[in-house]
């Protein structure tokens, strides 16, 4: 006969699917001994460069019975935004497949809450937060804790069932449940992003600088972007993509079924001189509920000015 834990981590598991995510895995809420090591070595060669926010909460990063006390179990999602429609000027700046729709902290919040709601419903008063990559979670060590994929070379989550193309999300509940194990690493003695990286943000296999990376200097840098990677930025001008469209596993990615992250439709249409004379009339309408409006019209307009070629 099967056991609470058992009985409950399994529907609970056939309720995410049911709300669209794309996988689902449990693990026992505790310390993360063997991180506490490396966030400290990443933080303290300032690896994360301006992003201050990173130092803060180190206790909470790495123990989730600090965040929801009397926590025993977490519960981690992933949910697919792989979109197979790209931007039709290959001259264009490029934006981040994962901005190309609607902000996805709202879209996975409602699903979380409904999760929440469906669990107190079915289960009982169960005490619980939902977290959606704003808070001090450790997403991917959790992800992978619960078997959802391993951390790659280029420190995202990989499946080999779907690739890296997702984003990811955890409950934090102070209910027992039967926990998952992790899955082993394949990512063998392939070296494809790093080799591919623009920038060498990814300075050996499982280890990336934050501070060299696309990503941040298109999103989280305030301040002027740095003269020595004029040239070297592959035309993104919100995120970077280029770490998972060269892994290999992606080849397993399939489109999203989630027609909130369907881009705008003017979004891929927009040439390179459209980018170019971007108006902040057509920024509101392109990117009304996108997490592009992170950068403002100025962030994405200082980094589409700093992709053009010097004359």
């Amino acid at each position: 006969m099967k056991s609470a834990a058992t009985k409950n981590a399994q529907w609970i598991k056939e309720q995410a699917l049911a709300l669209g995510f794309l996988s689902c895995g449990i693990s026992k809420a505790g310390f993360l001994e063997d991180e506490a090591p490396r966030l400290e070595h990443w933080l303290n060669t300032n690896q994360h460069g301006e992003m201050h926010y990173m130092e803060n909460h180190f206790d909470k990063r790495l123990d989730p019975t600090l965040l929801v006390p009397g926590a025993k179990s977490v519960v981690s999602l992933t949910l697919n935004y792989y979109n197979s429609e790209k931007q039709t000027d290959p001259n264009a700046p490029k934006i981040s497949q994962y901005a190309y729709g609607k902000d996805y902290h709202f879209v996975i919040k409602d699903k979380l809450k409904e999760l929440l709601s469906r669990i107190n419903n079915q289960i009982g008063a169960v005490d619980g937060r939902v977290f959606v990559d704003s808070a001090p979670v450790m997403d991917k060590v959790w992800a992978a804790k619960a078997g959802l994929g391993w951390i790659g070379k280029n420190s995202n989550l990989l499946s080999k069932q779907v690739g890296s193309f997702f984003f990811i999300a955890e409950l934090i509940l102070d209910l027992e449940l039967e926990s998952d194990h992790p899955v082993t690493d394949h990512c063998g003695s392939c070296t494809a992003c790093i080799d591919a990286c623009p920038t060498d943000a990814i300075t050996s296999p499982y280890q990336v600088d934050g501070s060299k990376c696309i990503s941040y200097f298109t999103i989280e840098l305030k301040d002027a972007l740095p003269t020595e990677f004029k040239g070297k930025m592959d035309d993104w001008m919100f995120g970077c993509d280029v770490c998972q469209d060269v892994c290999p596993w992606n080849k397993f990615s399939k489109p999203h079924e989630e027609p909130l992250f369907n881009p705008h439709p003017e979004l891929l249409q927009m040439t390179s001189s459209d980018w170019t004379e971007l108006t902040a009339e057509t920024f509101q309408k392109v990117f009304k509920d996108s997490a592009v409006k992170r950068t403002k019209l100025e962030g994405l307009t200082r980094n589409i000015e700093f992709l053009k070629p010097v004359k």
